[in-house]
C-alpha cells in the first residue's frame, strides 16, 4: 500500500465516511470484498484487511495469495 497524489485514468476510487481510497486497475479483482479497518491498540495503530478471497498471507501481512 503506497500513498499517491494521482490517480490513474483507470483506477477505481472507492469513498466511505469521507475516506477515498484508490485502487489501481490491475489489482481491483484480486480485492474484490475486502474490508479494510483501523485498529488502535496500547501498542499500534494500523489498518487491518479482511480479503475473504485470501487463502493464505506472508507473517507481516503486506501480501496474500488467492
Amino acid at each position: 500500500m503506497n500513498y499517491d497524489t494521482i490517480k490513474g485514468k483507470l483506477d477505481e476510487e472507492v469513498e466511505k465516511n469521507g475516506v477515498k481510497v484508490v485502487v489501481e486497475n490491475k489489482a481491483v479483482m484480486y480485492l474484490l470484498g475486502t474490508e479494510m479497518d483501523y485498529v488502535e491498540d496500547d501498542i499500534k495503530a494500523e489498518f487491518v484487511f479482511n480479503n475473504p478471497n485470501s487463502k493464505g498471507s506472508c507473517g507481516c501481512g503486506e501480501s496474500f495469495n488467492i
